[in-house]
């Protein structure tokens, strides 16, 4: 698996998670829907994403 592939991933179970919860606990579990959102919008100008850098560390190639 591909640093991409790892973080599309990781953000799309972040974004379900946190609907799942919004939905059975509270909604302010969407807030961190909006942080990913935000998160990747940034990375689309930057090319740069924290979990990237994680996600390198921890031995996954680039594309």
């Amino acid at each position: 698996m591909t640093v991409n592939q790892a973080l599309r991933l990781i953000a799309g179970s972040f974004v379900l998670a946190s609907i799942l919860l919004a939905h059975f606990h509270h909604e302010y579990w969407l807030f961190f829907t909006g942080f990913v959102a935000l998160n990747l919008i940034q990375s689309a100008f930057t090319c740069w994403c924290p979990m990237m850098t994680i996600l390198r560390k921890a031995g996954l190639r680039d594309a």
